[in-house]
């Protein structure tokens, strides 16, 4: 990865792409530092430091965020509002027919499709700052410095507003990297945000071991090595692919042998990423941020308290839940992302099969075995990776800053990152026709 960025830095083209790229997430820093006003940030800081681990749906928010949202400032929605925009046009793109056309339309029907994402993203940015405000007004934070009158109203306007506009200011910055720089715009601000989180956890892990308990000499660098080791699995997951043989009939035309070529078509292990991740994440924080809303239940005995028992982070039956949620998502995205059906379709059009297995339904029902298969690796992958802090906190008594989820994260963005430069290398030292 290294000698990647040394090469790219070599080629003027990719060299400024690469400024441009640190100068946009230095701009997406600076806003990350930028105070909303009417909130007193003290206040916001204190709560989010005493609910960080309840598992709510705005701690989900702040790892988005990058810890904007603990802070309140002007990014505190940060991509937030346009990854759940995205995952919901691309749920829509399957159920509504003119969608799947816009989505099948080349680069003009994905122009079409972003825009509209961006104005569903508008719409939740909206939603979710009148959501964070309201939280943030109530009796439980009281962070909003004017509570009544005329200031009241205003106060509620500015806030909604100002994360409204840092949502819309954070899709434009990833907008300018995708046009001008390297990678995903999105992705790099998600990435960007991930890691400015990581100088504080070692930081916390160094305050730790100053204490001078022993239990925390011993831990400390257990969790370092587990940090390696989780990174190095990670990319080996991400990286892990099951290639199917295929081979093409030969045909003549005239006097001239078409086909006849072996290729392979390859099936990702982990093909869906973090977005199951995301969604039983998002799921699982629905009782917690109930709770935000309604409050605290006033004993300890009937449903809503049992409820609120059971939907706790540190709960059993929340990590159990979170792992088979997260499984469940990730067959559903791979059946959305892999039609078998049409995969034998195209095959048997372009003359392709896989040795040993008959054309039309027998290849469909094989790609489906091998995708069941598949997907069950991945997913149990996913749910290791999500769940594994919980039950090393439960363990040991530390939170762990950066989750497994920030590391698959990170992890992704970087290699996708590094692909994207050694192909943008490879195409301008390809040789030519005449060399």
């Amino acid at each position: 990865m290294i000698e990647t960025f040394r090469n790219a830095w070599r080629v003027p083209e990719l060299r400024r792409k690469l400024l441009f790229t640190l100068f946009i997430i230095i701009i997406y820093r600076i806003g990350g530092a930028i105070p909303v006003p009417y909130l007193d940030s003290d206040v916001i800081a204190d709560w989010f430091k005493q609910n960080d681990a309840s598992g709510n749906f705005f701690s989900y928010l702040n790892v988005l965020s990058g810890g904007n949202m603990g802070k309140a400032t002007l990014l505190a929605l940060s991509v937030g509002p346009y990854i759940n925009a995205q995952i919901i046009i691309q749920l829509l793109t399957y159920a509504i027919p003119p969608l799947e056309r816009m989505a099948k339309e080349g680069p003009e029907g994905r122009k079409k499709l972003n825009k509209i994402i961006k104005y569903v993203a508008l719409g939740i940015a909206v939603f979710q700052g009148w959501a964070y405000y309201r939280t943030l007004a109530g009796s439980s934070v009281g962070a909003v410095i004017y509570t009544s009158g005329w200031e009241k109203w205003f106060s509620m306007i500015v806030i909604i507003l100002c994360f409204t506009a840092g949502a819309s200011l954070t899709i434009w910055l990833g907008d300018q990297i995708s046009e001008k720089g390297i990678g995903n715009g999105i992705s790099m601000l998600l990435f960007a945000g991930i890691i400015a989180r990581g100088p504080s956890a070692v930081w916390n892990l160094i305050m730790l071991m100053k204490t001078g308990e022993a239990k925390y000499m011993i831990l400390v660098p257990i969790i370092i090595i587990i940090f390696v080791l989780m990174i190095a699995f990670i990319i080996f997951m991400n990286e892990a692919e099951r290639r199917i043989p295929i081979q093409y009939a030969k045909r003549v035309v005239g006097r001239k042998q078409y086909g006849g070529q072996n290729t392979f078509i390859p099936i990702k292990v982990c093909m869906s990423g973090v977005l199951p991740i995301i969604f039983a994440m998002a799921f699982m924080s629905l009782p917690s941020t109930l709770e935000m809303f309604i409050g605290k239940p006033e004993s300890e005995t009937g449903f809503y308290a049992g409820l609120m028992r059971w939907f706790s982070y540190r709960h059993p039956f929340y990590a159990i839940l979170y792992f088979f949620l997260i499984i469940g998502f990730n067959y559903f995205y791979v059946s959305m992302q892999y039609n078998p059906v049409e995969i034998a379709n195209n095959l048997r059009q372009s003359n392709g099969g896989v040795p040993g297995i008959r054309p039309g339904k027998p290849t469909s029902d094989y790609f489906k075995r091998i995708l069941g298969k598949i997907t069950l690796v991945g997913a149990i992958f996913l749910g290791i990776i999500a769940i594994f802090p919980i039950i090393f906190g439960a363990i040991s008594g530390i939170q762990i800053a950066m989750g497994g989820t920030s590391i698959l994260i990170v992890v992704s963005v970087a290699l996708e990152t590094v692909r994207t430069m050694e192909s943008q290398m490879m195409m301008r030292h390809h040789k030519g026709f005449l060399e």
